[in-house]
């Protein structure tokens, strides 16, 4: 008769989320993963290969769930700003795992396809890949900085946000299109 399983793949990967966020990746090792289920490290390989793939798994999450958040913003590009925005804040050790080579590039794809739907409602289908990368780098920079606690000049970092939004949202929306520079410029 065979063993019972004791535990599942999502509970796996429910543990190291927690052990994530709660001390950074190096907190998410096979032993506390194993501990936080009920389980001896050596039972988890059943499911999973080995410390990275458990980390992929995670970050796979991760984008999925970031893709749900922006999937369910208004379908406006300043309330997917801050859905991003608020995901980094409430997640943000896996916010930063995203932007490892451990998570898969059709995951973080998914990610996107929201993003550069609202964008080409702004910009139009020409420029949507352009204005998305824009944003995406400005919103990225920006959480990637609060969360290190890099703004340390004072003022109200929510306010900075939506003012950062209403503008370069606001650019792109102008009806004159800027002068591109020529290529090697």
């Amino acid at each position: 008769m065979p063993t019972p399983e004791r535990t599942s793949t999502e509970q796996i990967i429910g543990a190291a989320v927690r052990l994530l966020e709660d001390g950074g990746p190096a907190a998410v090792t096979m032993q506390a993963v194993a501990n936080a289920v009920g389980v001896k490290a050596p039972s988890l390989y059943k499911r999973v290969r080995d410390r990275d793939a458990l980390l992929r798994l995670v970050g796979e999450q991760a984008a999925d769930d970031l893709t749900r958040r922006l999937e369910a913003a208004s379908g406006r590009l300043d309330d997917a700003l801050l859905a991003f925005r608020r995901f980094g804040r409430e997640r943000p050790e896996a916010f930063r795992l995203l932007f490892t080579s451990l998570v898969d590039a059709d995951r973080l794809a998914a990610t996107s396809a929201p993003v550069l739907r609202v964008t080409e409602a702004v910009v139009g289908p020409a420029h949507a890949l352009d204005a998305a990368r824009l944003l995406t780098a400005w919103a990225t920079g920006f959480v990637t900085m609060e969360l290190a606690g890099a703004f340390r000049l004072g003022g109200d970092l929510d306010e900075a946000y939506r003012y950062g939004i209403t503008h370069l949202v606001g650019s792109l929306r102008t009806a004159q299109e800027p002068e591109r520079p020529a290529h090697g410029s």
